[in-house]
């Protein structure tokens, strides 16, 4: 029999019935809906000699797309036309199973065993809604509302899912249930029965447990409503604190799990819904022409207007790159915080209602470590509820985990922690374990389709285009937050001694140092505040879970598997480990911008030694080292300080730097942190020009309670000054730092990276004589021209030049590597530079330029010229690898 067909019985139709609804419709979902609306059901007989070619079920076509060919019935259908037929494009996906190929079988416990799966992956997917019906039930004065099968079966599908989950929702809401004794007794199950979406999930679940453990009066046997199967008394645990009855069967596993989710989601995304409106609420009203909706999702194409509400649900998934953290120039001082705290006390009221929304549903997740013991669901996983994990949940676990800031997460812990408690059960189980590695299908676009017209007294059937596209897995979104949580925990041990060889000391030492040590107690660091203890609890849990996962993901698809799944996951490179003479340059432009943007990503944020060798050996009554650093004495003076505000200020600022550094191709911020003292920063700013620009950053004693300390260092000696708020002494004029008016610094709230940011706005601006009060309107002026000349002068001689020909440690490689991935660029570039030159010679205070105008331009001076081109030399050395 054929595939569709197949599928077709399943669902409850009969084989003429499924061929004639296939001829007429040629998709078999639609063929399912048309059976079940009943068009079908005068065909009691009948033969056709036209059968259905099956496709793979690995294939990656979604069943509502699936194509079907027509082949004359005695022609054999090829199982693997599907798979041929993508066998060119086999190197773009990634088979999560292949070194699993001998233990494949027809029992195999991984539903997706075998399925190609790839973040690069799209699909389009045509989705139904239906006109909600509701129900009045059982101490209820007002109808519940039910939930329809367009909403049950929502979501990207993979291999058969579709027809499992049409299968099961049919079962429940349209089937008898006889007697298992065959009496003659049966009892007719409604859509009322399993998919009530009541407003308590504890209030679903005690309607369930009225309902599914039936009694036949013929037989007095005691059956489940779910499966039909006779309850066996003997497997009840009176001692239980569940109600075992509730986990007979895998039919009520997935029904619960499918409902309890939706609920969770709705409850989410309308909490989602009331910020978004918190936050609009202003710009609403300067716009009160424009509909809100339109501004929320401008790619939406929206046909009626009722379908607001559905719309939001798709576009608010996570889509594309989170935005970066960090504000233009300054924060805005004149803010009003009073409401920060009954903000933050809103939000753990709706974080507490979330997180225990999803621990009453995380009871009914398979788990074969259950207290108590594993029920029979936990090992009767139904194929729909992986299905449902991966379309509802992963939608909430995305959301959450794409959270670039590890502070909030943690004042948000009562929601995370059982988010982690989430993800460790499903990794723990050998049916859902890949779940955790496969890529999460979001919906990346939509457009409605005008309602079609079915018959009378017919609820309306309206249909949507989704295109769900691949993104980051939930082991790979942790990761992230993983790197966070090391970064934290690196900051909350706060500053540690450089370390040193000890040396071997001799038996009369040994006594001496035994001797002193006599009664007293070893020295032990400094108590952890309480809110310290906080944030690393909390970090640690981050790490167990992963820990956890990784463990599982071991246990049940092997070491291959895992290896290959942290081969993908983002990390912290080490220079000294990190080959970038591998990375391809590209021979197209988009290859080259592809190439520089994912090396720039794996070495924007280093733990490296910044300690100056000594030239001699250390006297022992200085074990403090020097370092390569400006703020070095400062610095110093700190050594061995234990500030616990600080070293939680810090703790939060490294957690949000290692993940949330701009990197783009024409500007890039790469920050070296000491790996012993976390508050010594080295910063290389690369401006929209590519122009490497260095700074020194020192975290202070009183930081966060006031800003970092900032050292611009590309000065040519202290020399040249680039823009008017960067001196040629080093000083950053920026309002945030507190060496210019305006918005200052906010304690506790504002961030090193929105300095990073904000410096990085400055670095070669199409005008930077505007930045200097006073000659605001001034642009296009010649004045203006004349000044942004005098500063490419000084960025070849200097910049480029400069830090090319004397590579500055830590950051040689990254400038090495920056020029050589972008050579053409800029060899171009500076060409562009030499025929906009007004041929004037380099001042290094470009405020005297205002007095020189009068000079003839149009030809460029010598030394310009051979600045390029000698800069131009070494761009091509680096091409060919002849740089030295």
């Amino acid at each position: 029999m054929d595939k569709e067909i197949y599928q077709l019985v399943e669902m409850g139709a009969t084989v003429p019935q499924a061929r004639a609804a296939l001829r007429k419709y040629k998709d078999v979902m639609q063929a399912a809906e048309r059976i079940l609306d009943g068009e079908f059901a005068c065909v009691t007989d009948g033969d056709d000699d036209v059968h259905m070619t099956p496709i793979s079920p690995t294939g990656l076509m979604s069943p509502s797309q699936t194509p079907c060919v027509s082949t004359p019935e005695h022609v054999d259908g090829d199982d693997d036309l599907d798979m041929q037929d993508n066998e060119d494009d086999v190197d773009d996906y990634i088979d999560y199973d292949s070194d699993y190929e001998a233990k494949r079988n027809t029992g195999e416990v991984d539903p997706y065993a075998g399925i190609f799966f790839s973040k690069d992956r799209r699909e389009e997917v045509i989705e139904v809604e239906e006109e909600p019906e509701y129900a009045v039930l059982s101490g209820f004065k007002e109808p519940v509302k039910l939930m329809m099968q367009g909403d049950w079966m929502r979501g990207c599908p993979e291999g058969n899912e579709q027809s499992f989950l049409f299968a099961l929702y049919d079962f429940l809401s349209n089937n008898k249930c006889p007697c298992p004794q065959s009496c003659g007794h049966n009892i007719g199950r409604k859509r009322s029965d399993f998919f009530p979406l009541f407003p308590e999930f504890s209030t679903y679940i005690e309607h369930l447990r009225r309902i599914v453990q039936q009694s036949c009066p013929n037989c007095n046997i005691e059956f489940c409503f779910a499966c039909g199967e006779t309850i066996n008394p003997g497997s009840i645990r009176p001692n239980a604190s569940i109600d075992v009855s509730l986990f007979h069967c895998s039919n009520l596993q997935g029904v619960i799990l499918g409902v309890g989710l939706a609920m969770l989601e709705t409850m989410f995304m309308e909490q989602r819904r009331q910020l978004g409106d918190e936050q609009n609420q202003g710009a609403s009203k300067a716009k009160s022409s424009k509909k809100r909706k339109m501004d929320l999702h401008p790619h939406s194409s929206i046909i009626n207007g009722d379908d607001d509400d559905d719309d939001a649900y798709y576009m608010s998934l996570p889509v594309g790159k989170k935005a970066r953290g960090g504000t233009g120039y300054a924060g805005d001082g004149r803010e009003d915080t009073s409401g920060q705290l009954e903000a933050q006390a809103q939000q753990r009221i709706k974080d507490e209602k979330i997180g225990l929304l999803l621990s009453r549903i995380r009871v009914y997740l398979p788990s074969l470590h259950r207290d108590g013991g594993a029920l029979t669901s936990d090992y009767m996983v139904h194929p729909t509820a992986l299905a449902l994990l991966r379309r509802r949940f992963n939608f909430l676990c995305s959301t959450l985990l794409r959270n670039d800031s590890l502070s909030d997460m943690s004042d948000r812990s009562v929601l995370y922690f059982e988010l982690f408690e989430w993800l460790e059960t499903i990794s723990n189980h050998e049916a859902l374990a890949s779940m955790m590695a496969m890529p999460i299908m979001v919906a990346g676009s939509i457009k409605s389709v005008a309602p079609k017209k079915v018959g009378r007294g017919k609820s309306v059937i309206r249909e949507r285009t989704i295109i769900y596209e691949g993104s980051a897995g939930p082991r790979e979104l942790l990761e992230a937050i993983v790197i966070q949580a090391r970064a934290a925990i690196k900051g909350l041990e706060g500053i540690k001694p450089a370390e040193t060889e000890e040396e071997e000391m001799t038996e009369e030492q040994k006594r001496m140092t035994t001797d002193k040590g006599k009664g007293k107690e070893k020295e032990s660091s400094p108590a952890l505040t309480d809110e310290n203890q906080k944030l690393l609890a909390f970090c640690q849990r981050i790490l167990m879970t992963a820990n956890a996962i990784d463990r599982s993901l071991r246990e049940t698809k092997g070491d291959a598997f895992v290896a290959r799944l942290h081969a993908a996951l983002p990390k912290i490179t080490n220079s000294s480990t990190f080959d970038s003479t591998s990375i391809q340059v590209g021979t197209t432009e988009e290859e080259r911008r592809k190439a520089y943007v994912d090396w720039a990503m794996q070495v924007r944020f280093e733990y490296c030694d910044l300690t100056v060798p000594p030239a001699e050996p250390i006297p022992s009554e200085d074990t403090v080292p020097h370092y390569k650093f400006y703020f070095n004495s400062e610095a110093r003076m700190l050594a061995n300080s234990e500030i616990p505000k600080r070293s939680l200020a810090i703790a939060k600022e490294l957690a949000v730097l290692t993940t949330n550094l701009p990197v783009a191709w024409d500007s890039s911020i790469f920050l070296r942190v000491d790996e012993n003292r976390v508050d010594i920063i080295k910063a290389l700013i690369i401006g929209p020009e590519g122009t490497p620009f260095l700074f020194d950053i020192f975290l202070g004693p009183s930081y966060n309670q006031s800003p970092p300390s900032v050292k611009y260092m590309t000065t040519n000696g202290g020399k040249y000054r680039f823009n008017p708020n960067l001196y040629a002494d080093g000083k950053v004029c920026l309002s945030l730092l507190g060496t210019w008016s305006g918005p200052g610094w906010i304690s506790g709230r504002s961030t090193l990276l929105q300095v990073l940011i904000s410096i990085q706005s400055m670095i070669l601006c199409d005008e930077p004589y505007l930045n200097e009060p006073g000659w605001a309107n001034g642009g296009g002026t010649p004045q203006s021209k004349a000044y942004s000349a005098n500063v490419r002068r000084m960025v070849v001689r200097t910049a480029m030049l400069g830090n090319l020909k004397a590579l500055p440690e830590p950051f040689s490689d990254v400038i090495r590597t920056h020029y050589r991935l972008k050579a053409r660029a800029i060899s171009s570039q500076l060409d562009k530079w030499l025929a906009m030159d007004d041929g004037k010679p380099i001042s290094g205070d470009a405020f005297n330029i205002s007095g020189r105008l009068g000079g003839e331009s149009g030809s460029s001076s010598s030394a310009f010229k051979k600045d390029i081109e000698e800069m131009q030399s070494l761009l091509k050395q680096l091409q060919d690898g002849t740089f030295e």
